[in-house]
């Protein structure tokens, strides 16, 4: 029995290691190079661009509802303006894109770790 464990163990480790040195002896194009794919559009509407401009942008774009937010709030405090239900909603707006962006650095660190812990 136990040398029957063995020989599929070996049989299995075999398979893997020539399914492993198929990977790397075959060229494996980077997908910049295909460019994006149809209906991937940026922020702007325009193709091109990779994760950390997207990232940088959604950063300025996070930034600037911000101080939207504190701007029509600081209007309101100071009675230069009397909509309270847009400042509310501005801060509200705000709050949600930081709340999204922090999310999807979590994922992102997350794939971070999952790729150093992946063996070499």
């Amino acid at each position: 029995m136990a040398n029957e464990f063995a020989s599929l163990i070996q049989a299995d480790l075999a398979s893997l290691t020539n399914a492993a040195a198929d990977l790397s002896s075959s060229a494996i194009a980077p997908a910049a190079q295909f460019g994006n794919m149809p209906g991937q559009a940026g922020a702007t509407g325009q193709h091109g661009g990779n994760f950390a401009q997207s990232m940088r942008e959604a950063l300025n774009k996070v930034n600037a509802d911000d101080a939207n937010a504190a701007q029509k709030m600081a209007d309101v405090d100071s009675g230069r303006s009397d909509d309270l239900v847009g400042a509310m909603l501005a801060s509200q707006e705000a709050n949600l894109s930081f709340s999204m962006l922090m999310q999807v650095r979590n994922k992102v660190m997350g794939a971070v770790d999952e790729l150093i812990k992946l063996p070499l």
